[in-house]
Parts: C-alpha cells; structure tokens; sequence
C-alpha cells in the first residue's frame, strides 16, 4: 500500500472525547500528527490537541439563519484545512443526519480522507441502530471523498454496559442463542489511526474480538467479575431478530482482523477486586 504524502495538517476527530475517542486522539499525538476534536463542549487546547465547539446535527448555535437547517459555520470552522477526518462520533437516532452534515462539511474542504467507524452486520441485522449506521456508510460513500470504511463488533465497554444493566433483574436473562464477539477499544483505535494514516482503502476487513461467545456466557462472566449472585435463566429471543442472530448474521465475515485484548483480560482490569472469570465461576440455573 503507498502512503500519502506526509502532512502537517491536523486531523479531524468527531467523537474525541468518548470511549473510543480518549484512544485514538493520544495515539494521532504520539504518531506526531495536530488534532482537532469537534465537540458539543468548548475547551482549552492541551496537549496539541484542539477542541472546536460545534453539533454534528444543529451547528455550534442551533439552527441556521433560515431556521430550517444545521449551521454550517462550526463545521466549516472544524474543517479549516483538515484534510483526514475521523468520524467516530456516533448517534443512534440521527447517525444518517450527522454523517451527511460531516459530509457536505468535509466536500466544502476539501478533506481528502473521510474515515468512519461503522459496526459488524450494519448491511444484514434487521434493527434501527444498525440501519442507521449503513445509511451513514452509504453517505460516506456517495460524498465523492475518498474514504475507508471499518465495521467493528460491540466494544467490551458497551458489553459490560449491556450485562451490567441485565445483572439488575432479579432473574437475569441468559440470552444463550445471541453470540457476540466483544473487541477492545484500544485495538479498534490502533487499527484506525493505521487506516487513517494511510491511504484510502474502501471497506476493510471487519475487526472482532479474538473470541465468539454467547451473551449469556458474557453475562455470567461480568456476574462473577463484579461479584454479583444473580441467577441466569434461559432465555429464546423469538422472531426475525432472534433468528438472526442464532444464524450469526452479526457475526464478523470470513477474512476478518481479530484483536488480541481478551474479555477476560478486560473484566479483569476493569473488576481487579472482583472474582475469577470462568465457566466454574458461572452462576448457572437449569
């Protein structure tokens, strides 16, 4: 693969100071680029790293000056002379929203590499989120910018949010038929700084967890970690979306990069009081 041209021109990050975010913005800092961080929040710069206040969805001050649209200025200010941006930032509701005002943003700068983290099963899981984020794919890809296109599986963060929140019932669900394969942050944000130091590449190989496992499983692990007693219950999802999911339709494609931080490695760190991960650690009923 050729290498663009190097450049000392900063590089644009939406969603810098989020789960995925607080790790690629040191590890842009440390391959000795200028970042920019469009956030809702303004801040001081630190650290060679510049904060431009500004909404994906509104603009900086709300609505434009007709009332009816985004305000273009806090984007265009964003973007002034960036020419790789990464676009992490995410929003269930309004994903295709916010891409294309990052879009026409990016088209009135002339950004030469647009690079956008989408999700594992974004063409093919039957749910709101995920079709939110392939018609943010499909906006990236009709811009006329050059980009490259990751689809990562649910981060371990986002996994010990969904166990954690099911480990409140009195009889957690164990949801055996609905596989995962969790992925750290921090090897997804390695693997994005790579694709956006280098040249554009399209849709790249997905990027999963090195392990498949059930959520049930995930449940139970987060359950012994956290040292909680909760009993788990079998649980069938039924319809389209259960099946779906029994078929591994989420599940990474053939040729996928795996990254090496495990769940259990995960867990660990994040419960380093908390019990041993395992299968006889499991609480299990029948």
């Amino acid at each position: 693969m050729t290498l663009p041209t190097p450049t000392h021109a900063p590089v644009l990050v939406t969603g810098g100071t989020g789960t995925l975010g607080r790790h690629v913005v040191p590890l842009l800092r440390a391959a000795g680029r200028g970042v920019r961080v469009l956030t809702r929040n303004p801040r001081p710069a630190s650290d060679g790293v510049e904060y431009v206040a500004g909404d994906l969805l509104t603009g900086a001050d709300g609505k434009g000056s007709d009332g009816k649209g985004p305000d273009g200025k806090a984007m265009d200010a964003a973007l002034a002379g960036v020419e790789v941006v990464l676009h992490l930032a995410g929003d269930a509701k309004n994903d295709e929203a916010t891409t294309r005002n990052l879009v026409a943003a990016a088209q009135r700068a002339g950004v030469k590499h647009l690079v956008y983290i989408s999700v594992i099963g974004a063409d093919r899981v039957p749910l709101g989120y995920f079709r939110a984020k392939y018609a943010a794919e499909q906006a990236v890809v009709g811009s006329g910018i050059p980009y490259t296109t990751l689809r990562a599986a649910q981060f371990h963060d986002l996994t010990v949010k969904t166990a954690a929140a099911m480990g409140k019932l009195p009889l957690v669900p164990g949801l055996g038929g609905m596989r995962w394969e969790p992925v750290d942050a921090r090897d997804v944000a390695e693997r994005l700084v790579e694709l956006a130091l280098a040249a554009p590449a399209g849709l790249v190989p997905d990027l999963a967890g090195p392990a498949v496992r059930t959520l049930g499983d995930l449940t139970r692990d987060y359950l012994a970690a956290a040292g909680k007693r909760r009993p788990v219950v079998p649980l069938r999802v039924p319809g389209k979306v259960g099946r779906c999911y029994r078929e591994g339709v989420n599940l990474a494609r053939p040729g996928a990069d795996r990254g090496t931080r495990t769940w259990e490695a995960f867990l660990a760190e994040t419960f380093p009081a908390g019990g041993s991960v395992g299968a006889a650690a499991r609480v299990r009923t029948s």
